[in-house]
């Protein structure tokens, strides 16, 4: 899954003079080689035992730097399989995309290869098993997004950037310092190995100072409230494809890399840690849900709603229960389906109205653009989380994960934050309404006239797999919540 982007992202050095002379040949083939990424994730999923997630499958194992202990290791189990399915999946949508809607500003050979090699470091993310490795792949991601802002980006998107890359990696530096001083004192940089020892060999202090560090970096990613800062703007700012793949998966590195990484690693720490990490949740959940309540643009409304939506992701993490983290790991897939189909949505309405600015675009979509009004309808209550869509079953199961935290956890504290998320989920349906109040319904002012643009086939591709994978998990969460159990009950020292 690696390789194949990685020779595509080489390709893109060979001169136009020589290899694919047009913009259209350069998206194809990009479209291409995420095709051919997406079918060896889907073989990889059908070759994949579902009887034993909770075991490592697929794994490549090789020495990379024998002196040090360093080992290209890389592997895959009900956690991570369906975080690296949704990457491959997004990035072929996003491919699928530009081939009717390139981003504004050419350089359609760098964008290609930026995307590729971004997607080699989400995959590599969730499938390494050494940590020196894991923060390499951590790494990778950062630059090619950055570019990706600066370069294909809007007004603002120097100082969208700026902030982006300022942000991640100062949490990246504490980080590091994090997983080091686990790997230093139980002498092995093995993730499965650290996993299966559940934090022995490691005192508990050790753990405790190691937990903040990594839990802080992680949320910088996430985001968590009060680290969130870089990402309205970042989303805002960002081409389409930047966006999806932003809010799709980069989010996803940082509460996976907590659940893979921190709680495994260091649980004495986690324990000590989490009242506060569920209270940093909670009070996400509520800022995010105010913050869209005043949102005049429709992508800035969509990059609060994620800081909301995480909140939900980081408080079933902070419960330390098999329930809560299900949750959390379900949200994640949830948040990544439709967030990524609401940023599509938002792309198109920019490409017809020249604007994302609600006041601007005015009421009345559902009657000059009623594909669109109807799939951003149906986005927007799957991301409010109706019953029967996948943004449910996240929150609904994060909050019955607060209700009986772990024991050794302050279980008034956790039942009060449950109370705040309900209070959370309801204000969430309250900006949704508002905003396709305000957009959809209602009659259009003669000034802001749709341009009455057809909706494209290359759209259609990109937003039906997501409204499809958005009504089968949220009709049969079954499909999920089996795969991530087994792995993680092994997280809690269980089967």
């Amino acid at each position: 899954m690696m390789a194949i982007p990685l020779f595509g992202a080489l390709a893109m050095l060979v001169p136009a003079d020589r290899f694919l002379r047009t913009g259209f040949a350069v998206r194809a083939f990009g479209t291409g080689v995420s095709a051919a990424t997406l079918l060896v994730a889907v073989s990889a999923m059908t070759a994949f035992d579902f009887g034993d997630t909770s075991r490592t499958q697929l794994q490549a194992d090789w020495a990379w730097a024998p002196a040090i202990g360093l080992r290209f290791h890389l592997g895959a189990d009900g956690i991570s399989l369906p975080l690296v399915v949704l990457t491959a999946l997004l990035t072929f949508l996003c491919f699928l995309y530009t081939l009717r809607h390139p981003p504004a500003g050419g350089r359609i050979r760098l964008l290609t290869a930026l995307l590729l090699v971004l997607e080699i470091g989400l995959i590599g993310t969730f499938t390494a098993l050494d940590l020196v490795l894991f923060f390499v792949f951590f790494e990778t991601v950062l630059i090619p997004m950055y570019v990706v802002i600066m370069l294909w980006g809007g007004d603002g998107r120097r100082a969208a950037a700026a902030k982006f890359i300022l942000y991640t990696l100062l949490g990246s530096g504490l980080l590091l310092a994090g997983m080091l001083l686990v790997a230093v004192n139980a002498g092995t940089l093995d993730m499965v190995q650290l996993a299966a020892r559940h934090g022995s060999g490691v005192s508990r202090g050790v753990q405790i100072t190691a937990f903040a560090l990594m839990a802080i970096g992680f949320a910088v990613k996430a985001p968590m409230w009060p680290l969130h800062t870089w990402l309205p703007d970042a989303h805002t700012e960002a081409p389409t494809v930047g966006s999806v793949l932003l809010a799709g998966v980069l989010l996803k590195m940082g509460t996976y890399g907590l659940v893979r990484v921190a709680l495994p690693l260091a649980p004495d720490g986690a324990q000590v840690w989490a009242p506060w990490l569920g209270l940093l949740a909670v009070i996400g959940i509520i800022y995010g849900a105010l913050a869209c309540l005043a949102q005049r643009d429709l992508k800035r409304m969509i990059a609060y709603s994620s800081v909301g939506h995480m909140g939900f992701v980081l408080l079933g993490i902070a419960t330390l229960t098999p329930v809560g983290i299900n949750a959390a790991l379900f949200g994640n897939i949830a948040h990544g389906l439709i967030t990524g189909l609401l940023f599509f949505l938002a792309g198109a309405v920019k490409d017809r109205w020249g604007t994302t600015d609600m006041d601007a675009i005015g009421g009345g979509m559902l009657g000059t653009s009623p594909r669109l009004a109807s799939v951003l309808t149906f986005a927007s209550v799957a991301s409010l989380g109706l019953p029967g869509l996948a943004g449910f079953w996240g929150e609904m199961l994060a909050m019955v994960g607060a209700y009986r935290p772990h024991a050794d956890l302050p279980r008034a504290a956790f039942v009060t934050f449950m109370a705040v998320a309900g209070i959370g989920a309801l204000l969430t349906a309250g900006y949704f309404l508002r905003m396709l109040a305000k957009i959809t319904h209602g009659t259009r002012p003669a000034a802001a006239a749709a341009p009455g643009a057809v909706v494209s086939a290359q759209e259609y591709a990109a937003w039906v797999p997501l409204i499809a994978l958005t009504l089968l998990v949220g009709l049969w969460p079954k499909t999920l919540l089996d795969v991530t159990a087994a792995p993680v009950r092994a997280l809690f020292g269980g089967g």
